[in-house]
């Protein structure tokens, strides 16, 4: 079988780019999706607590993954590696288009999957430790960083939904559903509805 592997992690990502990706490589290479794996999940999470984990343990012999990127796959060389280790084993081939890369049985495929994660990771960590770089630069030329102490915004974003806000209340929406709603956090959703309902 072949699945279409595709993962966004938060709910304002959208996974239509993703899949637009992989459907456009498999009609160039005349192959058909027999199942998508979609989730929306920080790489992050334990594996088991994912679809993707689920989806290893029902993977066979000569099944493909089609991802649009190994990165997907995981965040750190260790879980990509551990991934990548445990399809060559059952004998099951990952493919990425953006890292145009397949996954086999060759040592080739061995050397390039250990080279792309770790190349990944090194870069990762490098705009890491670039930005904490940027930011102590600023805080020693007494650049005072983040929203001032006590300040906020005259009009808040929330105020035009206030009604709506109310109703879902009274229909005992939980905070984080309404949160989702309106596409913003629920610690500020609720210190709006403490300073402008209660």
């Amino acid at each position: 079988m072949i699945y279409g592997y595709i993962r966004v992690s938060t709910d304002k990502q959208t996974v239509q780019n993703q899949k637009y990706e992989i459907q456009k490589f498999c009609g160039a290479q005349k192959l058909r999706i027999d199942h998508w794996v979609c989730e929306t999940i920080s790489s992050q999470t334990a594996l088991e607590k994912r679809k993707l984990g689920k989806l290893l343990k029902k993977l066979q012999k000569d099944d493909i993954i089609i991802a649009s990127e190994l990165s997907r796959l995981g965040r750190n060389l260790l879980q990509i590696m551990s991934i990548l280790n445990f399809c060559l084993n059952q004998g099951v081939q990952i493919w990425t288009l953006k890292d145009n890369y397949r996954l086999g049985q060759d040592i080739q495929s061995k050397i390039l999957a250990f080279a792309f994660s770790l190349s990944a990771e090194i870069e990762r960590n490098l705009i890491s430790q670039r930005t904490q770089e940027a930011l102590q630069r600023l805080k020693s030329d007494g650049v005072v960083l983040g929203r001032p102490q006590g300040h906020r915004n005259a009009t808040c974003k929330l105020m035009p939904f206030k009604q709506q806000i109310a109703v879902m209340i009274q229909l005992h929406y939980s905070k984080s559903a309404i949160a989702r709603l309106l596409g913003c956090h629920r610690v500020t959703l609720g210190k709006f509805i403490e300073r402008e309902m209660s």
